[in-house]
């Protein structure tokens, strides 16, 4: 019997996103949408000195895997690299498109049941996608 598309974990994230605030003077922010479903993900970033994720802030507009997508990228950037998002969003993107897999970002195997679900990619990918291209912009002192 095939997983169901959305579970009990699923919802539970959906309804937990941490850093759903936006940030006031953010170093980038870059907005995300999906031409299939509608959903959007605006991700806000700061880098500390060192260049990894320092402050957070993001605005979801999406279905229940696009913002369980966004908690478990909320759950663990803080800290990350621009580069380590980059590979996260690669990462994702390629295991969905059939690549191997999952991602080495915690929890997103639960996302595998939505694997032959293509129409829900895009969803499941804003948030990865928001956060690689603000960090990237952030770094390189554009706003995003």
């Amino acid at each position: 019997m095939t997983a169901p598309l959305y579970n009990t974990e699923i919802l539970r994230l959906a309804a937990t996103i941490p850093h759903q605030q936006r940030l006031d003077s953010p170093m980038a922010s870059v907005e995300k949408r999906s031409p299939v479903c509608g959903s959007r993900v605006t991700v806000d970033l700061n880098l500390d000195a060192a260049g990894r994720v320092s402050e957070l802030g993001m605005l979801v507009r999406a279905c229940a895997l696009g913002q369980a997508s966004s908690s478990l990228m909320a759950a663990h950037a803080i800290g990350r690299t621009p580069e380590e998002l980059d590979a996260a969003r690669a990462a994702l993107s390629d295991w969905l498109a059939g690549g191997e897999g999952p991602p080495d970002w915690p929890g997103l195997a639960l996302f595998e049941p939505a694997l032959p679900h293509s129409a829900r990619h895009a969803s499941i990918r804003l948030a990865f996608e928001a956060a690689a291209e603000a960090a990237r912009s952030a770094r390189e002192g554009r706003p995003g």
